[in-house]
């Protein structure tokens, strides 16, 4: 592969515009949008509305309806979660090659948090909630976009875009819409932070959350100790169960996050939820977890204690096979037509790459910002990997236009490892 004139001059007007890039995703970052905070997250998605209309005029968009989630409160009730809406934009949905990006627009601050504001570090970089995870990532995929549709050949490719309110919570509400519109897609981009250096996430485990509810029986734990069913010890029963499972298969870890339950110290409590994660690398490593668990809940039950099982697997693996791998070395090999050095490695975080996995969809989930210490008040960005990071997905998405990357080619490698 090689530069021609037309490409470069894509590529130089994403540089002109690198301070535009930067100050928009400062701007956001502005706006709290904690995966919780509903008013936040609403008035980020009217903003997004705005910029990426104006930005991108002639595409559509559209508001895409979240269903309601549930989870297990701590008094073991049911609870409803609610969620804005995510934010469907599409262009040429008929072009022979179709290619579906992705990202979201919470992140892990709550309204309250302290951590509100972007600031410029001492030594250049951005630090600010979500500058890396993932606003930043958003504006690097608006100025992509809003340079490939300079392009003369930009008919030959058709693209989708969905921003979404949940990722941060394991996208449980948004995960029916990744699925659809990873199905009619060739190649999936998604924009969560490379590491600091550039390196890209490869292989990915799968990821689910799990909710355990224990229900026995209160009493007096003076009068009638006799009389009562401990769900705290029910419970600690199961949790020692599994923590058992790490260790016993390889690659697979089960961390327990948090208990709930219990009031006075003179009753018996009738009432636990226990919360965890569990990470594995393969299918085969899911199906082993899933009856695992079910062993371990049962330690809980007998003798008037019941237990209930809620969650469950929300991201499948997402392994190097062989369409995976050759869609990285065609990131590498555009990379290296604008001097950057990319490389991957494996990683145990998860993201809607493994989503958009899971319906088939080959694709790289870190093409965002270069940065680090996300989840933290660290979390940082450095400015001039905006201009980088929207010239790789630029002019990866004219190689996909001229056929130099092989888009309906590494979708159909996928379907035949399927």
């Amino acid at each position: 592969m090689i530069l021609n004139a037309q490409e470069r001059v894509v590529l130089e007007s994403i540089a002109e515009r690198g301070e535009d890039m930067v100050a928009r995703a400062v701007d956001w970052c502005r706006v709290n949008s904690g995966s919780r905070n509903l008013t936040g997250l609403q008035a980020t998605h009217d903003l997004l509305v705005r910029v990426w209309g104006q930005a991108l005029p002639e595409a559509s968009l559209e508001s895409v309806a979240l269903a309601d989630t549930v989870e297990i409160a701590a008094d073991g009730r049911e609870a409803a979660n609610h969620h804005t809406p995510s934010l469907l934009v599409t262009m040429r949905p008929e072009a022979p090659v179709q290619v579906v990006l992705t990202g979201h627009y919470d992140t892990v601050f709550p309204a309250a948090s302290p951590f509100q504001t972007v600031v410029t570090r001492a030594d250049g970089a951005l630090n600010g909630p979500g500058i890396a995870d993932m606003k930043g990532g958003i504006s690097v995929m608006l100025a992509a976009l809003e340079a490939f549709e300079r392009y003369p050949g930009r008919s030959a490719v058709g693209w989708r875009v969905l921003l979404s309110s949940d990722e941060e919570i394991g996208s449980l509400a948004s995960a029916p819409v990744l699925a659809r519109i990873g199905k009619l897609g060739h190649v999936g981009m998604t924009y969560e932070p490379a590491l600091a250096d550039g390196t890209l996430a490869g292989a990915r485990k799968g990821s689910g959350n799990f909710h355990v509810r224990v229900a026995g029986r209160s009493a007096h734990a003076g009068r009638a100790f006799h009389e009562g069913r401990n769900a705290i010890t029910a419970a600690a029963r199961i949790v020692g169960a599994l923590d058992s499972l790490n260790g016993a298969r390889d690659g697979v870890t089960v961390n327990v996050a948090r208990i709930d339950g219990g009031s006075a110290l003179n009753v018996v409590p009738d009432i636990a939820v226990a919360r965890f994660n569990v990470r594995f690398p393969d299918a085969e490593g899911a199906r082993w977890l899933e009856g695992a668990i079910a062993g371990a809940c049962r330690c809980g039950e007998g003798n008037g204690l019941s237990v209930s099982l809620h969650g469950g697997l929300t991201r499948a693996a997402k392994p190097l096979n062989g369409a995976q791998s050759a869609l990285l070395g065609a990131v590498r090999d555009v990379g290296a037509l604008l001097g950057q050095d990319i490389a991957w490695k494996p990683s145990g975080g998860v993201c809607e790459g493994n989503n958009l996995f899971a319906v088939g969809l080959p694709n790289v989930d870190t093409l965002g910002v270069r940065g680090g210490d996300i989840h933290s008040d660290a979390e940082f960005a450095w400015p001039e990997s905006f201009v980088e990071r929207a010239q790789l997905s630029a002019l990866m998405l004219i190689k996909m236009a001229s056929g130099e990357v092989d888009a309906i080619g590494l979708r159909s490698m996928m379907e035949a490892s399927a």
